[in-house]
């Protein structure tokens, strides 16, 4: 596959002296922030006694000193935010390509859910945990702001990043893109494991998008759109 990943000017902008162990050593310290969370969500079926402000607050602060963190570490390592997808150009040719490739994905994605359980795999027994579902005006602007935050937070985390460091590891795109879809499976165990396998899809799709264009701007845009369904449309319209 070719992409911006693979551009001289990306690869220039990498320090000669940050090596494959510096590298290893920042993404394990990275993981070990985020995979707790993430893991957590296995047992974090029943959420209904916290409330959606906490949840949603909870949720961006986080995602939002996360990616903090990832812009201090390209700062130290003097690397472009090109190198992690950080780019407008071509912007609205990506926005376009993410909202074209928005039905194929979320109808492709969601008849794998259904098959997935028809053949055995668990479900939710709600469409969403009580944490991420809003009520009333005031939440539903939060919600609003939530789904703009983590589409860009967990593109930047779990696409850019992620991929840069895997990437830089083992000189294989291929794994970097499997790895990354795994990990970013792992925090929607409360889907249960007909979720998880979806959401790795998901994320596999995402990340061949990004590796593709070069860009995050078409994956932020289908994280976005698939969020603000979920979460925001179909609870305002008062369907699952």
């Amino acid at each position: 596959m070719s992409s911006g990943l693979e551009d001289p000017e990306v690869d220039k902008s990498r320090s000669a002296h940050f090596s494959v162990k510096e590298q290893l050593l920042e993404i394990l310290v990275f993981l070990s922030l985020i995979l707790p969370s993430l893991i957590f969500s296995f047992f974090a079926v029943n959420q209904g006694t916290v409330s959606f402000v906490v949840t949603a607050v909870s949720t961006i602060l986080r995602d939002l000193g996360l990616v903090a963190l990832i812009l201090f570490f390209l700062w130290r390592n003097k690397e472009k935010l090109s190198s992690i997808g950080w780019t407008l150009n071509g912007a609205w040719r990506e926005v376009l390509i993410g909202i074209v490739l928005f039905a194929p994905v979320f109808f492709g994605t969601s008849y794998l859910d259904s098959f997935l359980q028809s053949i055995g795999l668990s479900a939710p027994s709600q469409p969403l945990p009580g944490g991420l579902t809003a009520v009333g005006p005031g939440e539903m602007v939060l919600a609003f702001f939530l789904v703009v935050i983590v589409a860009i937070s967990e593109e930047t985390i779990f696409r850019g990043y992620s991929i840069l460091r895997y990437n830089g590891i083992t000189r294989s795109i291929v794994f970097s893109v499997l790895f990354s879809a795994f990990i970013f499976s792992l925090g929607h165990g409360y889907e249960g494991s007909s979720g998880v396998v979806t959401v790795g899809v998901l994320g596999l799709i995402y990340a061949i998008i990004y590796v593709w264009r070069g860009s995050l701007v078409a994956p932020m845009v289908l994280h976005f759109l698939q969020d603000f369904l979920a979460i925001v449309l179909l609870p305002l319209l008062g369907l699952g």
